[in-house]
């Protein structure tokens, strides 16, 4: 109701009137509000919907090879996740004050991994196809950027990363997958003329050799001799004849020692191991050697995760080339035999995978990717057991660094991809076109 004012009024003036006070712009302020709130659910449940729609369509009935080779590998990025959290907190401590620098770092990679995972797998063969040459190529420009210019990080004497908005990237792990998909594409075009060394195996064979220089020049010379063990093995498997193998195989004995020989800290090391009770004034068998006592400490049940000793700085790299030795005096014998297993049983989901594979080049692609795994985990764990020098591999999923996982989960996604469609069209065992 209207009021009026009080006091005199002048002769024949009617009362003011005051009437009341609305507030419009706050009401309109309340509704949009409201609105944008709306709005926020609306999009936050519609993102939702996609996100379910998209796992839906990952998982939605595949084969049980596809379904054992993504549970294998969840549950080894999972533990990695956790054993990098666990054997990393004192060097994050002690390179900026904060125990969970390093964990934060790989716990992001292994999720942006999965995604890209997740994604490849849904596409076709065709697309992974079209889509390997340009990424090939960006990986081997980002590389040569590395080696001979400014851009380039160099770690421990290796100059084989580049830094992008504050994270490191190392281009030589995308390198292996592309060299794996380049050389299944080659060989399968090639696929009638196998028994021609100059119009096949020679031109395979330079192609890698030239990816491998630019990787070498970097320094990373344990990196090359994956590559190359890949290489070789793709092609022996996809049919070179057997004189040439002999004679690769004759060459690589020659190149390895004076590849090692070039470098004085790297034939130090393979001196170090040769002698393990020699005088090593330098240290170089000092990584080994305390990661013997690792798995001494550990015995067979462990000492328990995040109880680790040896991590306080008497093991180097213990979050990455020697996560296996941090394994096995944690989790003790048990653990590192799981370890071994699960590589073992990836490696045969793999083959399997390959089996039920017709194309040629599908099937040398997963090929590639099961030597790529499993002959790296091996040569890691063959490293921390002093059966190899030290060579500066990582243990693939589980070991510290962004650009491995990253790369060994897009891997998984391309051979997810194919299996994919080997359960789309189901072929017969062991038929090949």
């Amino acid at each position: 109701m209207a009021q009026t004012t009080k006091g005199p009024q002048p002769r024949g003036a009617s009362p003011k009137v005051i009437r009341p006070i609305r507030k419009p712009a706050q009401n309109g302020e309340a509704k949009r509000a409201g609105r944008s709130r709306q709005n926020a659910q609306t999009r936050l449940t519609a993102v939702g919907d996609a996100s379910k729609g998209l796992v839906r369509k990952i998982l939605h009935a595949q084969s049980l090879e596809f379904y054992l080779l993504l549970g294998s590998t969840l549950f080894m990025v999972t533990f990695g996740v956790v054993m990098v959290l666990s054997s990393s907190f004192v060097d994050s401590m002690r390179q900026d004050d904060n125990p969970f620098g390093i964990f934060g770092k790989q716990f992001l990679a292994a999720l942006l991994g999965l995604v890209f995972m997740g994604l490849i797998s849904l596409a076709n063969s065709a697309f992974v196809r079209k889509m390997m040459t340009p990424l090939t190529l960006i990986a081997l420009v980002i590389q040569i950027l590395v080696v001979f210019t400014p851009l380039g990080v160099s770690v421990n004497g290796n100059k084989n990363w580049i830094r992008i908005l504050g994270f490191t990237l190392q281009p030589s792990e995308f390198l292996k997958l592309g060299m794996i998909l380049l050389t299944a594409q080659f060989i399968n075009s090639k696929r009638h003329e196998l028994h021609e060394p100059k119009e096949t195996w020679m031109i395979v064979g330079i192609s890698g050799a030239v990816i491998m220089a630019f990787v070498a020049a970097g320094k990373d010379v344990g990196t090359v001799i994956i590559m190359a063990m890949i290489l070789f093995g793709m092609t022996v498997l996809s049919g070179m004849p057997r004189k040439l193998t002999y004679w690769v195989l004759i060459g690589a004995a020659i190149a390895v020692p004076v590849i090692m020989r070039s470098s004085s800290s790297r034939w130090g090391r393979v001196m170090a191991w040769l002698n393990p009770t020699a005088p090593d004034p330098n240290d170089y068998g000092w990584q080994t050697t305390h990661g013997v006592w690792a798995f001494a400490a550990g015995g067979i049940p462990g000492v328990g995760l995040g109880q680790s000793q040896l991590k306080w700085s008497w093991i180097p790299e213990a979050e990455n080339d020697f996560i296996f030795a941090i394994i096995g005096e944690e989790m003790g014998l048990i653990g590192c035999v799981i370890v071994i297993l699960l590589i073992v049983f990836m490696a045969l989901i793999l083959i399997r995978i390959a089996l039920r594979t017709d194309d040629l080049f599908k099937r040398l692609v997963v090929l590639g990717v099961m030597l790529w795994l499993s002959l790296q985990s091996f040569t890691n764990i063959a490293v921390v057991l002093t059966l190899l020098p030290v060579l500066g591999v990582p243990l693939p999923l589980i070991s510290s660094g962004g650009s491995s996982i990253l790369a060994s989960l897009m891997a998984i996604g391309v051979v997810l991809a194919i299996e994919r469609e080997n359960h789309a069209t189901p072929r017969r065992i062991g038929r090949s076109r």
